[in-house]
Parts: C-alpha cells; sequence; structure tokens
C-alpha cells in the first residue's frame, strides 16, 4: 500500500470520529509526510478523498462541502461507480484508464495517487457503494 492510500484509510477512520474529514486529511497527511512538505500538500489524492466525502460516499462522514475540485472528485466518484460493476479492477493502472475513458478523458493522462485513495478505501471496506 502506498503512502496516500495509508492515509486515505487513516484520515477516514479519524474523520469518522470528528465528521471533519479536511481536518483529518491534514493531520494524517501531516503526520506521515510532516507538515507544510510537497508531499502532504500534494492536492489530488486529497480532493480525491474529500470529493468521495462530499458525496457521502464514505461510512460514517456525512455528505458535506469539503472540497472545490471537480475533476477528482469526478475520478473518485466514476472509480467508485466502475468497482461497484465490477471488482476485478484493483490495480491503479487499469482502474484510472477505465476512469479516464469513463470521464470522456485523454487516456494518456497519468493518475496523481488519486486511483490509490480510492482503492485502499474499497478494500477497507470504508466506501458506501
Amino acid at each position: 500500500m502506498g503512502k496516500y492510500g495509508q492515509i486515505a484509510i487513516e484520515a477516514a477512520r479519524l474523520a469518522q470520529k470528528t465528521k471533519d474529514p479536511d481536518e483529518a486529511w491534514e493531520v494524517v497527511s501531516s503526520k506521515i509526510f510532516g507538515k507544510g512538505t510537497p508531499s502532504q500538500l500534494k492536492g489530488c489524492p486529497k480532493s480525491t478523498f474529500l470529493g468521495l466525502c462530499s458525496e457521502g460516499k464514505l461510512k460514517e462522514i456525512p455528505a458535506g462541502n469539503y472540497t472545490k475540485s471537480k475533476k477528482n472528485k469526478i475520478y473518485g466518484l466514476k472509480a467508485l461507480e466502475l468497482l461497484s460493476k465490477n471488482t476485478s479492477f484493483l490495480d491503479p493502472n487499469e482502474l484510472w484508464n477505465k476512469v479516464l475513458r469513463a470521464a470522456g478523458e485523454d487516456v494518456t493522462k497519468q493518475h496523481n495517487e488519486q486511483m490509490d485513495v480510492v482503492l485502499e478505501l474499497y478494500k477497507n471496506n470504508l466506501l458506501i457503494i
């Protein structure tokens, strides 16, 4: 499991207690990477996590307005939709390519840890499908 997947799991579990997914991501990512580091501030994985939270897709976390990111939110939701239909997409690159096709985007675009977030939440039964 990559570090962003680890952050997603720990942040989801913390947010289930605090009901504040943004703060949970900040706390956990700061602990893992160090506060203010480029890896801690990386937006794509965080926005994907918060996008799923915004739509009420994480267990025990109320839907809300947690992110302004539209693209990463869409990527996370498309990945969840695909996983709900076929659980064999457990490779981040394969899932990413399917997400891009479903979103009508250029399949040569590289993922930026968004699929690691979704897949680890999925594997740990933290998502509402």
